[in-house]
């Protein structure tokens, strides 16, 4: 299974798995507009792979599947405070 990332120009460290390279047809307008302009990131056979460097690649065959995308988003941002409190209570 081939898919094709391409990184947003709207928001940082926000990926866009599709399964042909330049075809969105199958990605929701609304999202688009969001991600900005795609800027094509590289190309991966999925079938080789065991693994992703940040998303699971399991959930990703799978979106591909049934959705024809996915959408790869950076992980929330720890809050400082909620760390510093968790390793003062200790």
């Amino acid at each position: 299974m081939l898919c094709v990332i391409y990184r947003s120009t709207k928001r940082d460290q926000t990926y866009l798995y599709v399964e042909k390279k330049d075809d969105f047809s199958r990605v929701p307008e609304e999202l688009l507009k969001g991600f900005g302009v795609p800027q094509f990131a590289m190309m991966l056979n999925l079938a080789n792979r065991e693994k992703l460097a940040a998303a699971d690649i399991a959930k990703v065959r799978q979106s591909l599947e049934d959705q024809g995308y996915y959408l790869q988003v950076p992980p929330p941002a720890e809050s400082l405070l909620n760390i510093h409190l968790s390793d003062t209570s200790k």
